[in-house]
């Protein structure tokens, strides 16, 4: 294929996959083979919305030599394996993808692909040893899956998918329907543990509600609200509302002018206090991130982009509206040094220094509930080593926060 039509390809597929939610920021790979000896590939940490052709880099296959100053993907290596085991394979897709990633913390290949499904993707999914992003490991994780299979995709451990196919139709192809595959082995769990069948993952939340609530809790549930720092004040206002905005001194929590979000400015102003490196918070009532926060349980990461943009550990604390000045502060001590954290029976809060970083806490933050939630049907799901979520979230703080914010 022709080095610019193949990076044509690469550009329109990335766009492709951020507006199908397949792929978010700079998360994932794709690449495009050019000949038996070469490929291109998506360069390290940019985005995939404004990605030009002198951007994409050409990769060898063997021996993974490139050249300029632009870095190819850490997972070239992932590809490059792809196009030597299978001659047939033109396009490869490396997604993050939401139920994909949910089989990737359970550690089980799904087997007997059923229909159309099957025939497009292969009757069975393998899935990879885990190993960290970018490395040899989880490389040869990914080439003894294949391996052992015929199937144009493979999932990998606590990280997310490979997507194969013979062009760029054919890996969008597999990369959509292996979504469809992995919702159904977790609703085929689920039926087999009640007996009913469930058109969509959230039936999930009801089934871990019941299993593993014991109580429920008192606190008092409240609108999520969302703010930013404008100098000494912040700017506050509802999520669902009309987009009115209250105005509230930080130092001494003045209303300066607009009214609302009374349950929630206490919380915020406390927060931006304490945190001189935070400039916007946002709160998030997804229906997995609310159940997550009525389990009482310090959420662990079991997928590596949890760990690289949430940090080691999500916290749970309880606050109180009506006893906002102690409880805030509870909620200042469980986010110390970190970006998220539950609050007990009302989701959970994200905080950051940009506006982009928040919504992507936010967005990692959902999915991880997500698969925590999904995962309490399977037993001993365990999650990613402590020190290697630590490793991680040093390595994307140093290197790859730094990338995406170019």
């Amino acid at each position: 294929m022709d080095i610019m039509q193949a990076k044509e390809l690469v550009i329109k597929a990335g766009k492709e996959l951020v507006a199908s939610g397949l792929i978010a920021r700079t998360w994932g790979n794709i690449s495009c083979r050019i000949s038996d000896t070469q490929f291109v590939i998506t360069p390290s940490g940019r985005h995939y919305e404004t990605l030009t052709p002198e951007e994409i880099v050409l990769v060898n296959i063997e021996d993974l030599e490139y050249e300029g100053d632009i870095k190819p993907s850490s997972e070239k290596g992932i590809h490059a394996a792809c196009y030597k085991l299978r001659p047939d394979v033109n396009f490869v897709i490396h997604t993050h993808q939401i139920n994909a990633s949910i089989i990737s913390a359970l550690g089980m290949d799904i087997n007997n692909v059923e229909g159309e499904n099957g025939e497009v993707i292969g009757k069975n999914i393998p899935i990879a040893a885990y190993g960290l992003p970018g490395t040899g490991k989880l490389r040869e994780g990914v080439i003894a899956a294949i391996t052992r299979s015929d199937s144009k995709a493979a999932i990998m451990a606590h990280h997310g998918a490979v997507c194969m196919g013979t062009d760029y139709d054919d890996a969008f192809n597999v990369a959509t329907r292996l979504e469809a595959v992995c919702e159904k082995f977790v609703l085929d769990k689920y039926a087999a543990l009640t007996g009913t069948v469930a058109e969509g993952l959230t039936a999930v939340c009801g089934y871990v509600a019941d299993k593993f609530i014991k109580a429920p809790s008192s606190t008092k549930e409240f609108d999520a609200c969302k703010s930013e720092r404008d100098g000494s004040v912040f700017n506050i206002s509802l999520v669902d509302g009309d987009g009115a905005i209250t105005r509230i001194d930080i130092e001494t929590g003045d209303i300066i002018a607009g009214s609302g979000c009374e349950d929630s400015i206490e919380l915020h102003r406390a927060i931006y206090k304490k945190r001189k490196d935070v400039n916007y918070i946002y709160h998030t009532k997804d229906p997995y991130t609310v159940l997550c926060s009525k389990l009482g349980k310090t959420m662990r990461p079991l997928i590596d982009d949890f760990a690289q943009i949430c940090g080691a550990t999500v916290k749970h604390a309880k606050y109180d509206p009506n006893n906002s000045l102690k409880t805030s502060k509870k909620v200042v001590k469980a986010l110390k040094r970190r970006n998220a954290v539950l609050l007990e029976n009302n989701g959970a809060l994200a905080v950051a220094g940009s506006e982009y970083d928040a919504g992507a806490i936010e967005f990692i933050t959902n999915k991880g509930a997500k698969i925590q939630v999904c995962a309490k049907m399977f037993d001993k799901v365990s999650p990613i080593n402590p020190f290697e979520t630590r490793l991680m979230r040093l390595v994307y703080k140093l290197k790859y926060s730094k990338q995406a914010e170019k």
